[in-house]
């Protein structure tokens, strides 16, 4: 089996893009896993398969799986991607769509400046919607890692996420504590830890361990869970330039019972054919 793709990043966080609407694409988790390993396949953190919607008013179906051939529910670079793709293939010429995903719809919209902005929906905050193993919806809670007790805060914007403040992610325990965090128990589901230095009220620098990825340089709902939790901690403000390894990314929240809009580059690196 042929088949074509696309290889796209926003800001290093790097994908295998398959248009599944021109090519029929039944991909088994091993063969996910060949396609995003790095030596072998094409290589990649994360595989976006473009569908057809299965609603009115919905113009695409957007799958995401993780390298290790897992799928999930939201990706936020991948949607910028995403929208350039579509775009770039003719399969749209409309600069803003909407699009449904495994946890309901995004709205990606192509700037005339070239950069990509996504409503990202609003986000949640009760341990059930995380989930994550607490009985109570409160800021702040105490995560046993190792040997340490450590202060998150957990998110969910389509897919689990568990932020913490670090005096500095150089030196944050990423690659320690990360993948303890992404399996510990109280997150049944698994989840993304993200390691935020606070910089000023309008900025943060900000790494991510992700679920079935491991650190990618970029995370785009990590980014927009960091923001949402430092301004409900009352550490930041909107809008948030958010510093990644791979790049910035400009994250806007108006509070409680508003979207979050989440801006930055999107850019297609080569295309090309692999046989499964």
């Amino acid at each position: 089996m042929k088949l074509k793709f696309a290889k796209m990043h926003g800001l290093g966080n790097d994908f295998v893009v398959l248009d599944g609407i021109r090519q029929t694409v039944s991909l088994t988790p091993e063969q996910l896993r060949y396609l995003a390993d790095r030596n072998f396949g094409v290589g990649c953190d994360q595989i976006l398969l473009v569908e057809k919607a299965s609603q009115e008013g919905v113009d695409f179906r957007y799958r995401i799986f993780n390298a290790d051939g897992s799928e999930v529910e939201q990706c936020g670079n991948g949607a910028r991607c995403f929208v350039r793709f579509v775009h770039e293939q003719g399969l749209t010429e409309k600069r803003e769509i909407r699009v449904e995903t495994k946890k309901g719809l995004i709205t990606p919209r192509l700037e005339a400046n070239g950069l990509v902005t996504v409503d990202m929906g609003e986000p949640r905050f009760l341990p059930a919607d995380i989930p994550f193993l607490h009985d109570e919806d409160v800021i702040i809670h105490l995560l046993d890692v190792a040997d340490e007790t450590l202060e998150i805060s957990v998110v969910s914007m389509g897919n689990p996420h568990a932020v913490q403040v670090v005096d500095s992610v150089d030196t944050a325990p990423v690659a320690e504590h990360g993948p303890l965090i992404e399996r510990h128990a109280r997150f049944p589901q698994r989840v993304n830890a993200g390691f935020m230095q606070i910089v000023d009220q309008h900025a943060i620098k900000l790494r991510v361990f992700e679920r079935g990825s491991g650190e990618t340089l970029a995370c785009g709902t990590g980014a927009c869970a960091a923001a949402v939790a430092g301004i409900r901690r009352g550490l930041l403000a909107s809008p948030v330039r958010v510093t990644t390894r791979g790049g910035d990314l400009t994250i806007a929240w108006g509070g409680p019972g508003r979207p979050v809009l989440m801006t930055g580059p999107a850019v297609t690196v080569f295309s090309g054919e692999i046989e499964l």
